[in-house]
């Protein structure tokens, strides 16, 4: 077995196809089949399995996986100890982030990163569902990803840090008769018409956990993902919604309020492959994300 060949395996285990594990490694399908043979014959019992249309692994296929992630590693701070590459330390460092924690987050690394001698961050925006968070580490060193409190964690295949515990607000419009009380419970928000996300974003779980403690169904009257464009639609009268406390750009004609009576927070994480902070542009950016999440929460506004 060699390096290739693990890499495919590890990548068969989260994509479930041989076609996927190809238009991911930029290959084609017969080289990926060709590559897993090859493993096959070096291991005495079957790592693979076909459910369905899907291929999976078997146990010893998801244990050699899970072996492939060490070895990934160790090969990358190897490679660390003979390449200049990894200790340049104004190498290119790739980061995704979701909207609102790039509206605040970029910035400050900008002007953290500013001047000669540090990383180049070369910045993607990808607006996407809870679960496909990892896979965009394929593709980014480090990646901003959001998760609700009772959601399902990271899988083990990515490295985890959160950067902030931020909570969700209600948004109401200046001056709307709730934005008298200081805090609003499931019942006091039911009966408002809603601005909310897309269907499977992590946000649509805490509107429906308000219409269950309410006991009732919410009126969706606008679906944005975009908080920015949700705040000028708040504050246009369209409706209420939820808005990060921190992380969200305040609106003149926006108040923020607390929720009680549910879970209204979510996890701002940055995700990265075990291998890749080995290198030591991305060891500088991954400091001054924390940096700048301590500053954001420090400087958070409080409803």
């Amino acid at each position: 077995m060699d390096e290739r060949q693990l890499r495919i395996l590890r990548e068969l285990g989260e994509l479930g196809s041989v076609t996927a594990v190809a238009e991911a490694l930029r290959v084609t399908p017969s080289a990926i089949s060709q590559q897993l043979r090859l493993l096959q014959r070096s291991i005495p019992v079957p790592l693979t399995e076909r459910t369905g249309r899907r291929v999976s692994l078997t146990d010893a296929g998801q244990a050699l996986a899970a072996a492939a992630i060490g070895v990934e590693s160790a090969l990358a701070w190897a490679r660390r100890a003979v390449t200049d590459f990894v200790e340049q330390p104004d190498g290119e460092v790739a980061v995704a982030a979701f909207h609102s924690a790039a509206s605040v987050f970029w910035p400050m690394l900008l002007r953290s990163l500013t001047g000669p001698g540090g990383p180049r961050v070369a910045f993607g925006d990808e607006d996407v569902t809870q679960q496909r968070f990892p896979a965009l580490t394929r593709d980014y060193d480090l990646v901003l990803a959001h998760r609700l409190d009772h959601a399902p964690p990271w899988p083990r295949t990515v490295v985890a840090t959160t950067l902030l515990h931020e909570p969700l607000d209600v948004a109401l419009p200046t001056g709307h008769p709730l934005a008298c009380k200081p805090q609003l419970s499931p019942e006091d928000v039911a009966d408002e018409p809603w601005i909310t996300v897309r269907e499977g974003f992590p946000l649509m779980a805490i509107i429906e956990a308000i219409a269950s403690v309410a006991h009732r169904r919410l009126h969706i009257a606008h679906r944005i993902n975009d908080f920015t464009v949700s705040a000028e639609v708040v504050a246009a009268g369209g409706g209420i919604g939820l808005m990060p406390r921190w992380t969200g750009r305040p609106h003149p004609g926006v108040v923020l309020r607390p929720l009680s009576g549910v879970q209204a927070s979510r996890h701002i994480d940055v995700l990265h492959r075990p291998e890749r902070i080995a290198r030591k542009a991305v060891q500088t950016v991954f400091v001054e994300l924390r940096r700048a999440a301590a500053v954001i929460q420090g400087q958070g506004r409080v409803p």
